[in-house]
């Protein structure tokens, strides 16, 4: 029922009628923030990208789309990995550049954790993008035939991917984690 109506939706915003795009706003916001959200890490940035995501949609309504959700969460999930990208990029710009001045002090927790978070991101850009897109959308709460859906597999394949994916993750984060002591051990 919800792909029909959003479909409908669609067309109506098509055929000039502003409400409609605000219905479809107003249904898949929440779900697309959050899959930004658990790319991104941040609120602020999750929601400028949520909006942009949004803004392609307006400014070029899909044609013949079945799967609305579908095709909003795919646009989602490649525009957190372009900010994730220049994100790491710019990171790297900046250590470069600020090797030689003095880092602010913060709690061991904080620091930490911001440790972790850029590990999980990490290892997660060194996966296929199908196998991270899988991660992200299993961890925002979709189920196997939602996930099927949008990546375009048969629901039964989506538990084997799943697993490959997870395996190539650990394996990811546990190489990430030796290289990581490894530059304790010699800096």
């Amino acid at each position: 029922m919800t792909a029909v109506s959003d479909t409908l939706l669609l067309e109506r915003f098509r055929a000039g009628d502003e409400q409609s795009f605000e219905q479809l706003f107003e249904r898949h916001y929440d779900l697309v923030y959050g899959v930004l959200f658990r790319l991104t890490g941040t609120r602020a940035e999750a929601e400028d990208l949520a909006q942009d995501v949004f803004l392609k949609l307006y400014r070029q309504p899909i044609r013949h789309a079945s799967n609305v959700a579908g095709w909003l969460y795919r646009v989602a999930v490649n525009t957190g990995y372009n900010a994730l990208r220049a994100n790491q990029r710019r990171y790297w710009r900046e250590q470069a550049t600020a090797l030689d001045q003095p880092k602010p002090d913060s709690p061991e927790s904080l620091a930490a954790r911001r440790e972790e978070q850029q590990q999980v991101r990490a290892a997660l850009a060194k996966l296929k993008p199908r196998s991270a897109k899988l991660l992200i959308l299993r961890e925002s709460g979709f189920s196997y035939d939602e996930l099927a859906g949008m990546i375009g597999v048969s629901p039964t394949s989506v538990g084997t991917l799943l697993a490959r994916a997870r395996k190539q993750f650990e394996e990811a984060y546990r190489t990430m984690a030796v290289d990581s002591e490894r530059e304790e051990d010699n800096g």
